[in-house]
């Protein structure tokens, strides 16, 4: 992803060529990173370098999903032969973000020190190999509840670091209008990973990413920033909003993520698993991309780039939790497979919302500050599957759960449209008026 001038002065024609994307997004050679690396003139990029560190990275986050759902589409059937009833699935559903939030800050400031893909390549190694062994875990000893939670917490510490890493990394490699639809495609086809887990059939190994990054990292410079400026992050009002809207769009995605296969397979009992386990997460691809797309060119357009990244939240957090809300008032199964296609497609507009405005606000530590943001993010995802296996056992009923989906979507949203901004936070005060 990253290429390195290496011939001479007369090798490219015009300066202009320098700053054309070729096949994908511009990245930036460490040395001509300053202060804001997207307003520096010089920007290069290389077709296959792009190409085979976007793929690698798209391929990393395919594995992370494929590994992260296979257990609330197992669920159902070992709750069966377990006899788990609603709270120990939602503790065995739970259990991942227990470890999960622990590690992001950790992974983020690691990513903007050491390397993203340095952090990423340590950490699929261990969790694949977990990944692998979860089959004997279930069946090692009585105490099944036991050995699965401690399982999902371990998965949970280790997978924990690599969104923070992924930020860090494309947020000191790529330019603020090219952001989107970049996180969008190497973040975003997480959302059609679960049709592997689903489908039980993922035809790529943890040692296919280990064996790329590995590959890869040795060539690649990274960027060793100065002491995180914490509390000059802090004291801004756009920072909270993003953290708030950043925990505010992982809690729903992963109560949606956790829940939404028990609720198809109960409310209709006789209906084909794999079209409710893979049609919403399809449709969500394209959606991504899309989204990516959508927001890079507004901003190119001359839309400010704050009333851009908060459009992109009305409908990744707004629009997406009208969709389920109809989901708990509906009794038709075409309809149910219809409303959660569109929320959760929706939900795919947070990648070129929220996620790339952390970036926009302090690319300098972006990994530091979404590993804040996502460790909010993952305690409220903690709570959150935990509170909705509550509700449907007093309630039950699954509206309760899509009201808790829109509540906390909608507080998000509208913090982020009160004090949302684009304007870098972490700069020194001498600089911030440059």
């Amino acid at each position: 992803m990253l290429a390195i001038l290496s011939q001479g002065p007369g090798s490219v024609s015009k300066d202009s060529d320098l700053r054309k994307p070729v096949g994908g997004a511009i990245f930036l050679p460490e040395g001509l990173r300053g202060p804001d690396p997207s307003r520096h003139p010089l920007l290069l990029s290389c077709r296959p370098e792009c190409q085979v560190w976007t793929g690698t990275l798209l391929l990393g986050t395919c594995l992370l999903y494929c590994a992260r759902v296979t257990m609330p589409v197992c669920t159902v059937a070992m709750s069966q032969d377990f006899g788990w009833n609603k709270k120990e699935a939602g503790i065995v559903l739970s259990s991942f973000f227990w470890g999960y939030c622990l590690t992001q800050v950790v992974g983020g400031h690691l990513g903007d020190r050491i390397g993203g893909e340095k952090v990423i390549l340590l950490s699929a190694s261990t969790w694949g190999s977990i990944t692998m062994a979860t089959p004997l875990l279930a069946h090692l000893g009585s105490a099944h509840l036991v050995s699965m939670v401690f399982s999902r917490v371990l998965i949970g510490l280790l997978q924990g670091v690599y969104f923070p890493a992924l930020t860090s990394l494309l947020s000191q490699r790529v330019r603020e209008s090219e952001r989107a639809f970049t996180y969008s495609t190497v973040g975003g086809w997480m959302w059609g990973c679960p049709v592997l887990g689903a489908t039980a059939v993922p035809p790529l190994l943890p040692s296919d990413l280990i064996l790329a990054l590995g590959v890869l990292a040795p060539g690649l410079p990274v960027a060793r920033p100065s002491k995180v400026p914490w509390r000059q992050l802090f004291r801004k009002p756009s920072v909270w909003a993003a953290v708030c809207s950043q925990l505010s769009s992982a809690c729903s995605f992963f109560i949606l993520l956790s829940w939404l296969p028990t609720f198809f397979k109960e409310t209709f009992p006789h209906s084909k698993g794999w079209v409710f386990n893979v049609v919403p997460w399809l449709v969500a691809i394209p959606a991504s991309l899309f989204s990516g797309f959508l927001s890079d060119h507004l901003i190119s357009q001359g839309y400010g780039t704050i009333t851009v990244r908060k459009l992109m939240q009305v409908m990744g957090l707004g629009l997406s939790s009208v969709f389920a809300l109809c989901l708990g008032h509906t009794s038709s199964f075409l309809k149910a497979v219809v409303f959660a296609s569109a929320s959760i497609g929706l939900q795919t507009f947070n990648h070129s919302g929220i996620s790339v405005n952390i970036q926009d606000l302090a690319p300098s530590c972006a990994g530091f500050l979404f590993g804040v943001a996502n460790t909010a993010g993952a305690l409220a995802g903690v709570v959150g599957v935990c509170l909705g296996g509550y509700l449907i056992e007093a309630t039950g009923s699954w509206t309760s759960v899509f009201n808790l989906v829109a509540v906390i979507s909608n507080l998000g949203l509208g913090t982020f449209l009160v004090f949302g901004q684009a304007q870098r936070v972490d700069l020194s005060p001498a600089h911030e008026d440059l």
